[in-house]
């Protein structure tokens, strides 16, 4: 069962990074929200419209999980297709009504979230999730698109210590990342170390595997998003496997992303 403080915790994060997020286009004149980002045919407003519509998708699988697994078997009707067209109806939306329907789905996300029984399993697009791991998956895609956001605008964020989060779902879906492509994972867990923004030191894996990935968390993080490329990261190897998994992973669920070309990457 989930620790209470550890919900409450990452409740809280996800809700700072989702505040960030939108400092950042809450003073956008109308235009911009039509201004493109690093996804391709993704505009700024697809970016907001998918947060908001994953934002409600969560909600509903805690509220309404059997019209939620309906919702997942269209999804896997259509799998290539279906995340972009929530984007693209979202998209159409005016800014300002595009804007107000995320800030209450996030409003909407948090309440619900907090009011779950401890220990409580919700359905999603794979494995059911903790709420404490539903939570951390909405903040890592925030943060992931909010970096989006930022590319697009040409803007640097400050990193956080709320990539702990990102680092840790990063971490637990190596092995996703190398189902989705059709590929077995290796039997042994991999050691990860990695350097927060404050000097924190966040480790995951048993101390003397001898597959290891080490560097700053901000970098790993950039990576597992698919917000830059491997070239781009200043990640330090142990291993042919560890290495060969840096140029597959994801944190997020759906198929294998294309991630960034060499050089896109934007600190």
């Amino acid at each position: 069962m989930a620790d209470p403080r550890e919900v409450a915790e990452v409740l809280a994060d996800l809700r700072a990074e989702g505040e960030e997020l939108d400092g950042l286009v809450a003073g956008l004149p109308a235009g911009e929200w039509a201004r493109a980002t690093p996804a391709a045919g993704w505009t700024i407003a697809h970016q907001i419209a998918h947060l908001r519509w994953t934002d409600e998708r969560a909600v509903r699988s805690a509220v309404d999980p059997e019209g939620f697994g309906r919702e997942v078997e269209a999804a896997l009707a259509s799998p290539d297709t279906f995340v972009d067209e929530g984007a693209e109806r979202g998209a159409r939306l005016a800014p300002g009504e595009l804007l107000a329907r995320w800030r209450a789905g996030r409003a909407e996300l948090l309440e619900v979230l907090a009011a779950q029984p401890p220990g409580g399993k919700l359905p999603w697009y794979g494995p059911p999730m903790s709420v404490a791991s539903m939570a951390t998956g909405r903040l890592m895609e925030t943060w992931a698109h909010g970096q989006d956001v930022a590319d697009a605008l040409g803007v640097r964020r400050m990193p956080t210590a709320r990539l702990r989060h990102v680092a840790r779902i990063g971490v637990r879906a190596r092995d996703y990342a190398y189902a989705v492509r059709g590929l077995t994972p290796p039997g042994e867990e991999f050691r990860v170390e990695l350097t927060g923004p404050g000097g924190e030191e966040w480790a995951f894996g048993p101390e003397g595997a001898a597959q290891r990935v080490s560097g700053p968390a901000l970098d790993f993080c950039l990576l597992v998003t698919q917000r830059a490329h491997r070239d781009d990261v200043s990640l330090a190897v142990r291993g042919a496997d560890a290495e060969r998994w840096l140029g597959i992973a994801q944190s997020f669920a759906g198929p294998a992303g294309p991630g960034r070309a060499p050089g896109e990457v934007r600190r």
